[in-house]
């Protein structure tokens, strides 16, 4: 179930709402927990069980973690044998055993029948959606545990933290700490339940009404192969999609926070306007939050970070963006897409960079920005491109290092002249303008009903736009 459906905004969310205000306070985690499996099993049932699993695995292992180390504590003769680090290795074994396979699977034996030259068929594995984001959550529950936290004795909490169903699909990344206070006690009231409505409107109509424009202009684009267009198509495609993924990932991840806001929970913030950036170590300080600071905390700092001297610290940060590269998806074009951007954060570190960006003169941080908008913008073509023949073609051109034929269509058929208008909207709310009226507005009676009135518009409109178009992909869907 879409968060931008019809199905889900005027039926599924009104009607969990209601029961979860009406009921006594000890029964509304139990509300949530059904609410979220209803909405995980809604489009495909049978991976419930999966997500179960998953449930169950972690529950168990975090109470076995928690027992070793008290029994380690005691020095008893069984502790010597069996300890909370053989445990963890278990649990993550486990996690990622079943992560690998239904996301890597199809990815490996296509590639074992290149390497080898043979055509063995196999069993098409389809991938169960959001499973990338909740394995990760519940890695990020045990090395808690492991790291000293009280494991959850309650399954239902546990369930309610993996499951939950605004975070569910597609983040943020909530990790257990962040949130375990929440889940035992929260409350809600007018302030929260008016910012989480709003939120959410805000998140949808930048999914509906920008994301999804500039995602049939570049999808017309990339579905053309790269010399048969001009390098002025090229770009348009680019940074139709730069700001497509922007505002789709952005968008669901307001709508995220936003429900949590409903319900109580304060969800950590995932993006920070990524786009002014004048490096690529800060673009992924202020892009997808959640999992740079997942990767940071429970795969960079445990490798060492940068406590082991120069070398080794580029070997961690080379390790972490190869990582990124492989989550993002099973394909070598998001393994070389992993390993550029950690190539120029190595770069970036190499020469300093990164520091002091702001300091810098007015003429250096301008040419810090070009370059920073040029990578990411590259970067987004190996990640859009359906593999990396297609992107190499595809940035040669951009680059007029292609040569092209006659275009079958002139730029018209591309993008009319509302949406050059929406494209140059898109570019300066990528810039903090618009926070700003925000936060005046709520200290002004007369901005916040102006903000009110523009909200509900936004709501109407984006509903329109649901009801009336087909086109409403989620790019993070597949992740």
């Amino acid at each position: 179930m879409l968060f931008s459906s019809m199905t889900f905004i005027y039926v599924f969310l009104p009607v969990v709402c209601s029961i979860y205000l009406l009921v006594r306070n000890e029964l509304k985690n139990h509300v949530l927990l059904l609410a979220s499996l209803v909405f995980y099993a809604w489009g495909e049932p049978k991976y419930l069980a999966i997500m179960i699993a998953t449930i169950l695995i972690n529950y168990i292992f975090a109470i076995l973690i928690e027992k070793a180390d008290k029994d380690v504590k005691k020095e008893t003769f069984l502790a010597i044998f069996i300890n909370k680090k053989l445990f963890l290795t278990l649990c993550i074994t486990a996690n990622l055993s079943i992560l690998c396979y239904f996301k890597y699977f199809n990815f490996l034996a296509e590639n074992i029948n290149l390497l080898f030259k043979t055509n063995v068929d196999f069993i098409k594995v389809i991938m169960p959606i959001g499973i990338s984001f909740y394995t990760f959550q519940s890695i990020s529950y045990v090395m808690d545990v492991y790291r000293g936290e009280s494991a959850q004795k309650d399954l239902y909490k546990l369930a309610l933290y993996i499951a939950l169903f605004p975070q569910l699909i597609a983040g943020p990344i909530v990790k257990y700490h962040e949130i375990s206070a929440q889940i035992e006690s929260r409350s809600v009231n007018f302030s929260t339940l008016s910012y989480g409505i709003k939120r959410f409107i805000i998140g949808l109509s930048k999914k509906m009404l920008v994301a999804n424009t500039f995602g049939e202009i570049a999808d017309k684009v990339f579905a053309s192969n790269p010399d048969s267009f001009s390098p002025q198509i090229a770009w348009l495609g680019a940074v139709c999609y730069t700001l497509q993924i922007y505002f789709d990932f952005s968008g669901y991840s307001d709508m995220a926070i936003g429900l949590g806001a409903i319900f109580g929970f304060k969800f950590p913030e995932n993006f920070n306007y990524p786009y002014i950036s004048k490096t690529i170590s800060e673009f992924w300080r202020r892009w997808h939050i959640s999992l740079s600071s997942w990767f940071r905390e429970y795969l960079y700092i445990p490798l060492g970070g940068n406590r082991k001297g120069n070398k080794r610290t580029y070997l961690n940060l080379f390790l972490v963006f190869l990582a990124t590269g492989v989550w993002h998806g099973a394909a070598w074009n998001f393994v070389i897409w992993g390993i550029y951007n950690g190539f120029f954060v190595i770069i970036e570190r190499l020469f300093k960079l990164n520091k002091d960006t702001q300091t810098r003169p007015l003429y250096q941080r301008g040419l810090l920005h070009i370059y920073c908008i040029l990578a990411f913008i590259i970067g987004w073509v190996l990640f859009r491109s359906p593999d990396l023949e297609y992107a190499i073609n595809y940035i040669s051109n951009m680059f007029f290092c292609l040569d092209y034929t006659d275009e079958p269509y002139i730029l018209e058929y591309y993008i009319s002249a509302l949406d050059a208008l929406l494209l140059i909207f898109a570019l300066i709310v990528c810039l903090p303008v618009f926070k700003n009226i925000l936060y005046r507005s709520e200290n002004s009676t007369l901005l916040s009903v102006a903000v009110n009135i523009c909200t509900y518009i936004l709501l109407i409109i984006s509903t329109a736009q649901i009801a009336g178009s087909t086109y409403n992909p989620f790019i993070y869907f597949r992740f």
